[in-house]
């Protein structure tokens, strides 16, 4: 991991009508990092993912990559840099109408020229590359369990091979073995792809399995950014009720004990 920064959020504001829900907040995103964001609920993790894929557009403040700010880039600038971002959203997002293979495909046939039959064999890839078997790609999203969901999803966001894959709560509905099987895949594929992975989730053990940093949200800002280790001796009292509870000292004295 570098510490270069690949993406600075500056004094963004968002709000929705008179509510808002950032106010002045700051944050960077290191290339090669596994960025882990929390926050309670209303907080605005997803609305913060969402505006730097430019879903939404920042009420004030702005998004910077590689130093350049986003409102000033190009429409042509803008869709390839968009192109070299993957992103699984929480529900996995598939089209239900297509199979899976056809899911993986739906982005090649949106960005890239070439022709059907290697769209299909790099389909098949991504989808051996999630830790589906073959048949899989033959399935509707409605014949396959939630974790095959979660993997025919990431395969879709692999499709371009992105530089940076956004995760929103990727192990939510998962058991804990099935939970801990895809921070398993995620650090994997980040490691083997030098992916940077920027991941809104609520699951304690993610943090520490596969987070370098962790970002806090809480007062309309980003509150603290910093390892675990060191997140946890921070003394604001949300950071302390979420990492100082029952579960919270659990998983950190398991990670004491690995």
């Amino acid at each position: 991991m570098s510490g270069a920064p690949l993406i600075k959020v500056r004094g963004l504001r968002s709000q929705f009508g008179s509510h808002v829900v950032h106010d002045n907040l700051d944050l960077e995103i290191r290339q090669g990092e596994t960025l882990g964001i929390v926050g309670g609920s209303g907080s605005g993790k997803s609305v913060l993912i969402n505006t730097i894929l430019g879903l939404k557009s920042p009420d004030g403040g702005e998004i910077l990559f590689r130093g350049a700010p986003m409102s000033k880039m190009s429409g042509r600038d803008r869709l390839e840099l968009e192109k070299r971002w993957g992103v699984l959203f929480q529900a996995g997002a598939l089209f239900s109408s297509l199979t899976v293979q056809e899911n993986v495909m739906a982005p090649m046939r949106e960005h890239v020229r070439m022709p059907v039959s290697l769209m299909k064999e790099l389909a098949d890839l991504k989808i051996g590359l999630v830790g589906l078997s073959g048949e899989a790609g033959g399935k509707f999203p409605a014949e396959l369990s939630g974790g095959m969901k979660k993997r025919a999803g990431l395969a879709r966001a692999l499709s371009l091979d992105p530089d940076i894959l956004f995760l929103d709560e990727p192990t939510a509905g998962l058991d804990p073995i099935g939970a801990s099987a895809f921070d398993d895949l995620i650090k994997e594929l980040s490691e083997t792809l030098n992916l940077t992975v920027v991941m809104i989730t609520h699951d304690l053990d993610s943090l520490h399995a596969i987070c370098d940093r962790v970002a806090v949200i809480a007062d309309k800002t980003i509150i603290a950014n910093a390892p675990l280790d060191v997140l946890t001796r921070n003394p604001h009292p949300w950071i302390q009720e979420y990492f100082g509870g029952p579960r919270g000292r659990a998983v950190l004295r398991q990670a004491a004990e690995d």
